[in-house]
């Protein structure tokens, strides 16, 4: 079948180039990375590791921490950073 595709003149260029080199034609290369492009699955998901949420209740792991009150995660990070209130500040 024809058809008309539109090509960026530096890649039809190259693509002359690769036709010349391997003895083939700029028809046949295209037709080549189209079958190669359809024969290949597209993967959507990306292998990750999975995603552990972090829970209150039966089951799951347990923070120390109430997650659901902004201030209390924030007050704990600074007293494991920079020590209890009765500390005396360090020279």
């Amino acid at each position: 079948m024809r058809t008309t595709i539109t090509i960026d003149e530096r890649l039809l260029s190259r693509l002359k180039q690769r036709a010349a080199e391997s003895g083939t034609s700029v028809s046949r290369l295209i037709e080549e990375a189209v079958q190669l492009s359809t024969r290949t699955p597209v993967s959507t998901a990306r292998e990750e590791e999975p995603f552990e949420l972090i829970t209150f209740g039966a089951g799951g792991r347990f923070s120390r921490h109430n997650i659901d009150k902004a201030s209390t995660l924030l007050e704990a990070e600074d007293l494991e950073r920079y020590g209890s209130r009765d500390q005396e500040p360090a020279p």
